[in-house]
């Protein structure tokens, strides 16, 4: 699909028909195809839950009001992100161990946000290194997030090692200090940490293997589940890792202003409104909801991204509407990648850009400067 200014016709769409539409088609197809545990730790939330439901239920409450007159026969969505310009306002999230969705995993995922012109953000938990993340798509894109560790030493080595291998941002994600209280996982009686999907950036990471006495698989999976989650994770390990990298960084899982606010104070790049789509704590605010009380305090200081519930392109001109630079899809694009692979990502990829692009354009938005025209209200 070619990313100069065009409008979508109906037609090409109809042409495309040969695969799934909607993100529950999407979800249908990958369901008959991963094995139960993987896709019910795929599509879980935490607790009940509620903030997995409410994160998509919340969209449809924010309607568009829409402008005329305003002339959008020239259609762009490109945005800006740390000095460097993509065609679509969209990044690949960081999902773990994508291994359970496809042998290809993270590769095929790499290699499809480099088609489209997106950045992917590789998971500290992903089935492929940093390394081979950035051998499979040399020129793309690529961030990468981080789970803070217990040894800090090992989250500064790979932050060093995603800094040589060409990353351009760092994502510290701050809701994880410890695993959510999620059912399916326990009826199912799944924990692919346990079984070694999200080992790779472990086991070929110096300052953790380093740091191991035995370097069999068993202790390696015993030692990332020590690391993996740090109940001590405060705002003067941000102010350390500042210290240790000149890649911006961006905290993922901010949903109060204040934290918001503070961020700013210790020099953070960029925000990312996320409550880990449902999956970490139950019953808190849904993303979208708590976007634009940070966007108002922050006040375009620094970019400000959202998670949690994207599941259509309208979703995203919501998100944009109120305050967002960028959006992150993860559900969508594993559903894709567990369907078809490489091409199923840029297929549900290709949906997104068609549907948001005729969206912006009903709205009256021809280009992204413009959307702070457009009112927002919450029925």
């Amino acid at each position: 699909m070619s990313h100069e200014k065009q409008h979508v016709s109906t037609k090409t769409i109809i042409e495309e028909m040969d695969f799934p539409l909607s993100f529950e088609e999407w979800e249908q197809k990958a369901a008959s195809l991963m094995m139960q545990g993987g896709y019910g730790y795929a599509r879980s939330g935490a607790g009940r839950g509620e903030t997995a439901r409410r994160n998509e239920e919340a969209f449809a409450k924010w309607a568009i009001v829409p402008r005329m007159l305003s002339d959008v026969s020239e259609a762009d969505m490109s945005v800006t992100l740390f000095g460097r310009t993509y065609a679509r306002p969209f990044l690949l999230a960081p999902v773990g161990m994508q291994k359970l969705a496809h042998e290809e995993g993270e590769l095929a995922t790499a290699r499809a946000a480099a088609a489209m012109n997106i950045p992917f953000v590789l998971s500290t938990v992903a089935s492929h290194s940093i390394e081979e993340v950035a051998a499979a798509a040399p020129d793309s894109p690529k961030w990468f997030q981080l789970y803070w560790s217990n040894n800090e030493e090992v989250s500064f080595s790979m932050v060093k090692r995603a800094e040589k291998a060409g990353y351009e941002a760092i994502v510290v994600t701050v809701d994880t200090v410890m695993t959510g209280f999620r059912e399916e996982d326990i009826r199912n009686e799944f924990s692919p940490l346990t079984k070694g999907f999200g080992k790779a950036n472990y086991e070929n990471d110096p300052a953790f293997m380093k740091a191991l006495t035995s370097h069999d698989e068993e202790s390696i999976i015993a030692a990332m589940l020590e690391n993996i989650h740090a109940p001590s994770l405060h705002w003067k390990h941000i102010a350390e890792l500042k210290k240790k990298t000149n890649l911006p960084i961006l905290l993922k899982g901010i949903l109060h202003p204040e934290d918001a606010l503070t961020a700013l104070e210790y020099g953070v790049d960029g925000i990312i409104v996320s409550n880990h789509g449902g999956r970490q704590l139950d019953g808190v605010i849904a993303a979208i909801d708590a976007l634009a009380p940070i966007a108002e305090a922050v006040q375009k200081r620094v970019p400000i991204l959202l998670d949690s519930g994207i599941r259509r392109g309208i979703d995203a001109v919501k998100a944009l509407a109120l305050g967002a630079d960028a959006v992150l899809i993860g559900r969508p694009y594993l559903y894709g990648l567990a369907s078809n692979g490489q091409q199923g990502i840029e297929k549900v990829l290709e949906r997104f850009f068609q549907e948001t692009e005729i969206s912006l354009s009903l709205s009256g938005i021809a280009t992204l400067s413009q959307i702070g025209r457009l009112k927002m209200v919450r029925e």
